[in-house]
């Protein structure tokens, strides 16, 4: 048997594992992978709300990634990270690692509207970590803290990942997700002003969350198989799509379960 390749994922712990390192996890997995994690937060939540979490102290989250560079053969790694001080630190710790292909998957708040990243390491993230990225996916939300735009149709959307691939001189793929109906359309901008569109049909489940850790994990994964980047994305998209499918008979409870990753 081939020994799977390691991919780091630094990000929260989710007690309904719907979403963050267990969603990492599983999606590593599924493609061949060893996931090595390094967790930020923890929150306590169901399908419904967040009712509490914690940031991980910013030392420990850098202990963790060192540990998992400097005792394994990373592959490729993804983040999603808590505050200003866990940016510094895991900016840090991956500059030593540049060819690291990384996924920063700027989770900024929750669905359910938690904020987890407040305006100053919003700041750190721009200046610290986009610099380090093979590719940085926001969505629409997110995408329009980080650059002002009303995202609000596609247009616009592919508006915000000129501007912001310009701005952070990265490949930025902006998440369709949110769109209110119509088919999910990503679009992924290069610094160069090249523009590729990843869509895909919408899937009638109310079984959602976690879709973008989903996403962000998978394009790592296959980052780490050694996919280019459109390939990897392309790849990633037809894994979510397959995880949605299967989510859609499923009753996790009152409200929106997460995308099926797993054997059935």
């Amino acid at each position: 048997m081939k020994d799977p390749f390691c991919v780091l994922t630094v990000a929260g712990s989710d007690s309904g594992a719907g979403a963050g390192i267990q969603s990492d996890q599983r999606t590593i997995r599924a493609l061949g992978g060893h996931a090595l994690t390094a967790v930020t937060s923890v929150t306590a939540q169901d399908t419904v709300r967040i009712t509490s979490w914690a940031p991980v102290p910013d030392e420990l989250i850098r202990a963790q990634v060192a540990s998992a560079l400097g005792g394994f053969r990373v592959a490729a790694a993804k983040t999603g990270l808590p505050g200003a001080g866990a940016v510094r630190a895991v900016a840090a710790a991956l500059a030593a690692q540049p060819a690291l292909p990384l996924v920063v998957d700027p989770v900024i708040a929750s669905s359910s509207g938690t904020r987890f990243l407040p305006d100053a390491g919003v700041r750190e993230l721009r200046q610290r970590l986009f610099p380090l990225a093979t590719l940085v996916t926001p969505n629409w939300p997110e995408a329009a803290l980080l650059t002002g735009l009303a995202v609000r149709s596609a247009a616009t959307a592919r508006k915000a990942a000129l501007r912001l691939a310009a701005e952070c001189g990265r490949p930025v793929l902006v998440k369709g997700g949110h769109a209110p109906r119509g088919r999910c359309r990503d679009c992924l901008a290069l610094p160069d002003g090249t523009v590729l569109w990843f869509e895909a049909p919408r899937i009638a489940t109310p079984n959602t969350h976690g879709t973008g850790c989903v996403l962000s994990a998978a394009i790592a994964a296959w980052l780490g198989r050694g996919a280019a980047l459109p390939q990897a994305i392309r790849f990633a998209h037809a894994f979510l799509q397959r995880a949605l499918i299967r989510s859609r008979s499923l009753d996790w409870g009152r409200g929106h379960g997460p995308a099926f990753v797993g054997p059935r």
